[in-house]
């Protein structure tokens, strides 16, 4: 079981990388980790690629994350939260 939901908002404590959580894996040694992406655009206007970090490192931080809706025969598609 992971402490944290994918599209919640969470922060390494280490690097304080902030970002929503997009993806999450389980190793058969036990070690959990998550797929960070910072939600600012790169200097080039772009999404910035994912970062993994270790779940015993992170913890969730409060604000809007993102709402994850089940899509018919493909992968998750993310929307943003509704004002």
């Amino acid at each position: 079981m992971f402490k944290i939901e994918l599209g919640k908002i969470a922060k390494d404590k280490i690097t304080g990388f902030k970002g929503i959580v997009m993806g999450r894996a389980e190793y058969l040694t036990g070690c959990k980790k998550y797929a960070i992406q910072p939600q600012k655009l790169n200097k080039d206007n772009k999404p910035s690629d994912w970062e993994w970090f270790d779940e015993m490192n992170m913890e969730e931080v409060a604000g809007r994350g993102i709402k994850k809706e089940p899509s018919v025969g493909g992968p998750m598609r993310f929307s943003p939260p509704k004002s």
